[in-house]
């Protein structure tokens, strides 16, 4: 029987770092030494047992470096192998898991795929004592070439556990089992004898959205404001100043700005910006109160902060509708 053939994307990130010594666990990006995707799939062989690994070199940097420019060339280079691998069963992506769920999540909003595409990425190097790079990878693989990952969007793969792109999030620093989906859970594991799905994304994802990047030169600009006891609206102007087009207010749960920072938001949407209530919780939906309504500030649902910039960004790229964009983080 024919193994299934699974392409290998690199990027960089932990997954690929190289340190001096199996102890140096945290400061081994001063080395600047990583591999690209073809050197982990060689560093760990037994990937190789498991599917034809197809591996694709892209980038070999921190996740801090990766935005627009790379996120539009990965879903570029998706749909490139999907046309030159009839026969491909799935793909997955090596990742920093600084920005690890950001990647995912506007994979999910913008890729045309029809199989699984997953992210996976390591708390420990490559060269770390009891790396989780090898088991991810592993794990990874086998999880894109399950039949059973189609129709779920995009995934990613940490610690033995499956989750969603639009609900999963990073939470420690340092633990292994940092990708957390607060208030849902996991999708499912991958256990030794299985992959073991008990769950389905509800919101509306990949292939089938309506966002298309293709030839899109930059991003509109959104930023976050962050809520603290004594913000006085000065981040609102600035950005506004900046050129922003849509704002995200990280509220104090359960999603409240202060009230000079709600006084600015209200501002900016009178001149044309669209503001976004989310929570600095990480958790739970935001209720669009009478205060938010008046001020013309629409809300994020359940997204956190930095996932509902994401998808305003690219809701921005379609329309400046208020009532459209709603409709698309109702959608999404």
């Amino acid at each position: 029987m024919s193994k299934p053939k699974v392409a290998f994307i690199g990027t960089g990130g932990t997954m690929s770092s190289l340190g001096i010594h199996p102890l140096e666990l945290q400061d081994y990006g001063v080395h600047n030494n990583r591999l690209q995707a073809s050197g982990i799939v060689e560093r760990f062989p037994t990937v190789t047992e498991i599917a034809e690994v197809i591996a694709v070199d892209f980038r070999n940097v921190p996740s801090t470096e990766i935005h627009f420019a790379e996120w539009q060339e990965l879903a570029g280079l998706c749909g490139r192998l999907a046309k030159e691998h009839p026969d491909l069963a799935g793909i997955v992506i090596g990742h920093g898991t600084a920005t690890l769920e950001e990647t995912a999540w506007f994979l999910n909003l913008v890729l045309k795929v029809p199989f699984p595409v997953v992210l996976i990425g390591a708390q420990r190097p490559a060269s770390g004592l009891s790396t989780d790079a090898a088991i991810n990878l592993v794990n990874g693989v086998r999880v894109a070439a399950d039949p059973a990952s189609r129709g779920r969007g995009v995934l990613t793969m940490l610690n033995d556990e499956i989750q969603a792109a639009r609900e999963v999030t990073k939470t420690s620093n340092w633990r292994m089992q940092t990708f957390r989906t607060p208030d849902f859970g996991a999708l499912g594991h991958a256990d030794a004898d299985r992959i073991a799905y008990y769950r389905k994304p509800e919101r509306q994802h990949m292939p089938d959205t309506e966002f298309d990047i293709a030839g899109l030169a930059a991003l509109p600009r959104v930023d976050i404001i962050y809520a603290y006891p004594g913000s006085d609206g000065t981040a609102v102007k600035a950005f506004v100043a900046a050129g922003a087009r849509g704002i995200v207010s990280a509220g104090f749960a359960p999603g409240t700005p202060p009230p000079a920072d709600l006084e600015a938001c209200a501002e900016a949407v009178k001149q044309g910006v669209t503001v976004v209530q989310s929570s600095r919780a990480g958790s739970g939906r935001i209720f669009r109160s009478q205060r938010l309504t008046d001020a013309g500030i629409l809300a994020a649902d359940n997204l956190n902060p930095q996932k509902a910039r994401i998808l305003l960004a690219l809701a921005l790229t379609r329309t400046s509708d208020p009532a459209e964009i709603a409709r698309i983080f109702a959608t999404y």
